[in-house]
């Protein structure tokens, strides 16, 4: 049960999920939000199993998976880019090197935990539950770096 409700909590809001399986073994998974708004999708929690990191798998995945909403097999059927943003530093190098990839940007810290924690406690009702707000997002010290599908040859 416990597992149930970790996995509600990591569930990205109206996205498809996608899974890479090779020769009927699960390695990695993706999942893919639209962001309408802007004209684009929202690729995000890239995993590969430890046993397949290191040798393309997942930039091949991701690739493949961002070309086929870049073909309009998305949601509505948009033909829209795809964003991507991580901080893992070999995943950065092979983006910003594989065909039908751009970086689109770079933030090299975390944002403002205190202005993050201010608009948490204001977002909640009652008093009781805003005085129960203690965190807030940002304030490390990682450099996040953004990346955007546009497809060409080999992507």
């Amino acid at each position: 049960m416990c597992g149930a409700i970790f996995w509600d909590y990591l569930r990205a809001v109206a996205a498809h999920y996608f899974v890479g399986v090779i020769d009927g073994e699960p390695v990695c998974h993706l999942a893919v939000a639209p962001m309408f708004q802007s004209k684009a999708y929202r690729a995000t929690r890239l995993v590969v199993m430890p046993e397949w990191q290191g040798i393309g798998v997942g930039t091949k995945f991701l690739s493949a998976i961002c070309r086929y909403h870049l073909d309009g097999h998305g949601r509505c059927g948009h033909k829209y880019p795809t964003f991507f943003h991580t901080s893992h530093p070999q995943l950065c190098t092979a983006l910003r090197h594989l065909h039908g990839w751009k970086q689109a940007g770079v933030q090299l810290y975390g944002g403002n935990k205190a202005r993050s924690s201010a608009t948490m406690k204001k977002s909640r009702f009652g008093r009781e539950a805003a005085s129960k707000a203690t965190s807030g997002y940002g304030g490390h010290f990682r450099a996040v770096q953004a990346f955007k599908y546009i497809g060409g040859n080999g992507g």
